[in-house]
């Protein structure tokens, strides 16, 4: 069950996509949602204490405030303020702040805009936090309720982990996709069955499909494949390894961090 949602603002444009989507979760649910301020310092004033805080911050923090208070009107809501600039202090006050919640909500790095926040900030939170992370891409328009998730899988704890994490999400979903991704046909054939039955106990409909991996090019087939089976969440285990020694761990979590066209449930 998700009833304590943590949402991440910051002054970029994308924030209110986000924050939209959170919303709706948080509705669907019936669930608390906390909106976390945390955004970097203007670098003129990085590790200057003595200007803390900067007038462009404080009107930044001012109207994230006055949105995220008239958004979830009607909602149990809080809204928080990290209130601090650094890079470093960011990552490690959003990722503990994190760990209280059943799903935290997040906006895909845009390396074109301006930086609000560290462009690791989500693979902090992923790897650290110990708490599933909804990332919406920088581009397109999605909602809060996802009709047809394709879940990648691959064995391992972190697959796992997604998957129990997703089912709240997928609960009224009309089909999910099974994409079992191995070496070995059987392997993969076997190991798609297995988890039609754990949706099925959900009352979750699934098809499966196998992906045999042969290359270096699975996370942009994984991708692709989502786009073709028109999925409008993609459900995966962060930094898992996947059996083929010139992929290494977490290359294929970076990868689809940076390339993703639909949001993103990952766990670790």
């Amino acid at each position: 069950m998700l009833k304590n949602l943590m949402v991440h603002l910051d002054q970029s444009t994308r924030c209110e996509a986000r924050l939209e989507i959170a919303v709706a979760l948080a509705r669907i649910n019936h669930a608390r949602l906390v909106g976390v301020f945390a955004q970097k310092a203007p670098s003129k004033l990085v590790g200057s204490i003595s200007n803390w805080p900067p007038e462009e911050y404080v009107k930044a923090s001012e109207g994230s405030k006055r949105k995220f208070e008239f958004a979830t009107q009607g909602l149990e809501s809080e809204w928080l303020d990290i209130n601090k600039g650094t890079d470093s202090a960011i990552l490690a006050l959003v990722t503990d702040k994190a760990r209280y919640f059943d799903l935290i909500i997040m906006g895909q790095h845009d390396e074109s805009s301006v930086q609000y926040t560290p462009s690791e900030l989500v693979e902090e939170v992923l790897t650290n936090s110990g708490r599933p992370v909804l990332i919406i891409p920088y581009v397109g328009d999605f909602s809060g309720e996802f009709k047809h998730p394709l879940i990648a899988w691959n064995t391992s704890s972190e697959a796992a982990h997604a998957l129990n994490d997703a089912l709240p999400l997928i609960l009224k979903c009309d089909q999910a996709v099974i994409l079992a991704f191995d070496s070995s046909l059987v392997r993969a054939t076997a190991s798609c069955k297995e988890v039609a039955v754990q949706l099925l106990c959900h009352g979750i409909k699934s098809k499966s499909e196998v992906m045999i991996i042969e290359d270096i090019g699975v996370m942009d087939m994984l991708l692709n494949n989502a786009c073709d089976q028109g999925a409008d969440l993609l459900v995966m285990g962060a930094h898992s390894h996947i059996g083929f020694p010139f992929i290494s761990r977490g290359a294929g979590t970076r990868h689809i961090l940076k390339t993703m066209v639909l949001p993103v449930l990952m766990s670790s």
